[in-house]
């Protein structure tokens, strides 16, 4: 494996200590039980939910135009840091936040958030310059998620003894070491930043724009947007991609909270996420050679249907054990369907056109994220936390039935689209 794709899939090993160890780990629980101390568990859902919205609604602003901007300056690696630091920025000021301070805390949260996503726009646009040719895209961006699950799943493995075992450590309490890991978070999401910067070269910019570059990148978005109304697989797939990564971004948001909140104990849904961690490394970078063997159709079909089951069971879910099988589950697909939907995307997209495609690519998953927490908040708040789980299956199956109407080049080896 050469060095450039090794830095790539690294920076998911960086990222992806946010998305484990804060996102899905410790600031759900943290929230809900020292920054929120006194308040009903709804309550606390309906926050996190909306504050998980509002920072989706930032990149849906501000992703597309960036991607565009980054096509026509060849500035997609600059851009990513600048995103990366922000949100490693922001994660490192929670540990400052005292307790009660829920408004603090969820502004943190949120910023953090927008910088992971605004990130992400450019780490993915990159994906075609690190694997040009259809034999690799599959597996390359598998790859990425693979070594995200391992790196993020080596911090948390270290976050949680630290957590069970603060007085090893020198801390006080748990609480002081939770606080202290969003800071070991902050660090490592920066200091595996660094291979992307110094070992992936990046393509200049075919025509560099004549005007101010933000003003550029905002008609591009529009001639864009308009173009895609004209493709119809583009626009089948991004509505598909809307329904079924709203559903699984909503499940690995909102699971800790929906176990807090049926009775499960924080020490099961803490180790759960360890097993996901460790079982979704080897499980990605099977989904990687099924995309390359099959086709990434058939990967995202086997998530989606394991998904739908999960959430079924989740619904009758009383036990912790029951809670690691579902762990399980869920780990074998999740960095499958979001490896695989952004591999498929980059085949069927303009070349020349990446960033300003995965802006919108994002834009589109970002704004998937506004409806689901949303969803499962309010629904919980009407119908009780069992039913609220329920709501996400059709966000599956609606998925589903786009992409079956999908018509993608039918070989791997077929060129893609010429850009208009």
């Amino acid at each position: 494996m050469d060095k450039k794709t090794l830095s790539w899939a690294f920076y998911d090993w960086a990222n992806s200590a946010f998305a484990t160890s804060v996102v899905a780990g410790f600031f759900p629980i943290f929230f809900k039980e020292f920054w929120s101390v006194g308040v009903d568990s709804s309550i606390t859902t309906l926050r996190l939910g909306v504050a998980t919205s509002v920072a989706s609604v930032f990149i849906i602003i501000i992703g597309p135009v960036l991607g565009a901007v980054s096509d026509q300056l060849g500035n997609k690696k600059k851009l990513l840091l600048l995103f990366a630091y922000i949100g490693c920025l922001s994660t490192a000021c929670l540990f400052a936040v005292s307790q009660g301070s829920w408004q603090l805390a969820l502004v943190c949260f949120a910023v953090g958030s927008l910088g992971f996503a605004g990130g992400n726009v450019f780490y993915d646009a990159l994906l075609v310059q690190i694997a040009p040719t259809k034999e690799r895209i599959h597996f390359v961006s598998c790859l990425g998620f693979s070594l995200g699950y391992l790196g993020g799943g080596l911090l948390f493995l270290l976050n949680v003894v630290m957590v069970l075992k603060p007085h090893l450590f020198g801390f006080a309490d748990a609480a002081q070491a939770v606080r202290v890991s969003f800071v070991t978070v902050a660090v490592w999401w920066a200091v595996f930043s660094i291979p992307i910067l110094l070992f992936v070269k990046e393509d200049s910019p075919s025509a560099p724009p004549k005007s101010n570059p933000i003003i550029s990148g905002l008609k591009k978005n529009l001639q864009t947007l308009r173009q895609i109304r004209g493709e119809t697989t583009i626009l089948l797939f991004l509505l598909a991609y809307w329904f079924y990564i709203d559903g699984v971004g909503t499940i690995f948001r909102m699971a800790v909270d929906y176990g807090l909140s049926i009775g499960l104990s924080s020490n099961d849904l803490i180790g759960a996420l360890l097993v996901v961690q460790f079982v979704g490394f080897p499980a990605a970078i099977v989904f990687g050679w099924l995309g390359q063997k099959y086709g990434p159709r058939l990967g995202i079909y086997i998530s989606i249907g394991t998904y739908i089951a999960a959430t079924v069971w989740g619904y009758f879910m009383t036990s912790g054990m029951e809670f690691y099988l579902l762990a399980v589950m869920v780990a074998l697909v999740q960095g499958g369907i979001q490896a695989l939907s952004r591999s498929f995307f980059a085949q069927i997209i303009p070349q020349d056109k990446v960033g300003e495609y995965f802006g919108i690519f994002n834009m589109i998953g970002k704004a998937a994220a506004i409806f689901g927490p949303v969803l499962i908040g309010w629904t919980a708040v009407m119908f009780g936390h069992r039913n609220s789980i329920l709501s996400i299956i059709v966000l599956f199956a609606v998925g589903a039935l786009f992409l079956y109407f999908v018509k993608a080049p039918a070989s791997a080896d077929e060129a893609p689209p010429a850009a208009a």
